[in-house]
């Protein structure tokens, strides 16, 4: 069967960013940013990780001092085969392997620097204001882009605030594995979010915020069970009323559709990390940063 040129290309993409990803983490180890045996333990515990793909010689050749015949030498003598991966390692290889590394590349650093935040929340409670403070504000945490099929409002730039995408291509990064998560929000548009930005930040030791609904942060817990999950909510539900009706940019209609999407997403605070009322805005930026420390 022919494979259609749409997706042949999409694969492509995809392999290429994969690619680059293990690059950053190798770099990452090499630099002192991730340990080699950090890398090890992902992959062992996340089979469809960046890092369960890496070849057991990617990950040696991030160790400083290591050349290909010395690769060569050690995997022999560690009776792990060229082209395996860690992800396929058995539990004698992977212990022998953890061993080595142990050994060979000590690890001096401070690997919980790296975060996966998750920033979720009823409609209209300040999400947005929230993130775009802490992108303005905190220089090396990278805020994730989401790409979405609504219509851009006043003010939001394509790209920065979100990418704007029509159903077409938005089926099309579906079909081709490009995002960590999707949902229909409001009965309405669809939201996503690239998956191979975050997995190269994360690969290079980099504090990664994602700013989601409710549906793809249960999504995000799914793939990425070491994320933290943080709830914002509203002072109180008259002010998140408030806040929903003064910004205009939503019909009657659609305001009452959100604001009973809202009741139903209060309710899901329990299943979260963390909570943290939005009062204040920088305020409750500075929370959210912390939890990345």
């Amino acid at each position: 069967m022919t494979v259609p040129d749409v997706d042949r290309a999409a694969g492509s993409r995809a392999a290429i960013a994969a690619r680059r990803a293990r690059a950053a983490i190798k770099k990452a180890v090499t630099e002192q940013r991730r340990s080699a045996t950090g890398v090890l333990d992902r992959a062992s515990k996340h089979p469809d990780s960046l890092e369960a793909g890496m070849r057991v010689t990617e990950l040696l050749q991030g160790i400083p001092g290591l050349g290909r015949v010395r690769i060569e030498r050690v995997i022999e003598r560690l009776s792990i085969s060229p082209s395996k991966r860690l992800g396929g390692l058995g539990a004698l290889q992977r212990d022998r392997l953890r061993a080595y590394l142990e050994k060979r590349a000590p690890f001096s650093g401070d690997e919980t620097a790296s975060r996966l935040v998750v920033l979720a929340g009823p409609t209209a409670v300040g999400k947005g204001t929230v993130s775009t403070w802490i992108r303005e504000n905190v220089p090396g945490v990278l805020l994730s882009v989401s790409a979405t099929t609504r219509a851009p409002r006043p003010g939001e730039i394509d790209g920065v605030s979100y990418y704007f995408v029509d159903d077409a291509e938005f089926d099309r990064m579906i079909a081709a594995g490009e995002f960590l998560e999707w949902a229909v929000v409001h009965n309405s548009s669809r939201y996503g979010t690239p998956r191979a930005p975050i997995d190269k930040a994360l690969a290079e030791g980099k504090s990664v915020l994602l700013e989601i609904d409710i549906q793809g942060a249960r999504q995000v817990r799914e793939a990425m069970p070491e994320a933290r999950l943080v709830f914002l909510l509203p002072p109180s539900w008259a002010e998140l009323v408030r806040r929903l009706t003064g910004r205009g940019t939503e019909t009657a209609e659609e305001q009452e559709r959100r604001l009973a999407t809202a009741e139903i997403e209060l309710a899901a605070q329990n299943e979260f990390d963390y909570l943290i009322v939005n009062n204040d805005v920088e305020t409750a930026a500075r929370d959210v940063v912390e939890l990345m420390k």
